[in-house]
């Protein structure tokens, strides 16, 4: 459990410096994401699942 609260602090301090440091990014993304359609939405969030695993699997060992 301890190392998933890792992970989500993690995603949080990732989250804030994009938000910080690149605003109109983060905007840009957002609208991005709000007109891609819903399929797109799910190949993109499948992808990113798939990567984060595999750098969970390489770093653990």
């Amino acid at each position: 459990m301890r190392d998933f609260f890792d992970a989500l602090g993690l995603l949080l301090v990732i989250e804030g410096i994009v938000y910080c440091l690149f605003p109109g990014l983060a905007r840009r993304m957002a609208e991005a994401a709000s007109q891609a359609s819903p399929d797109r939405l799910r190949i993109g969030g499948l992808v990113a699942v798939c990567l984060g695993v595999g750098v969970v699997w390489i770093v653990r060992g």
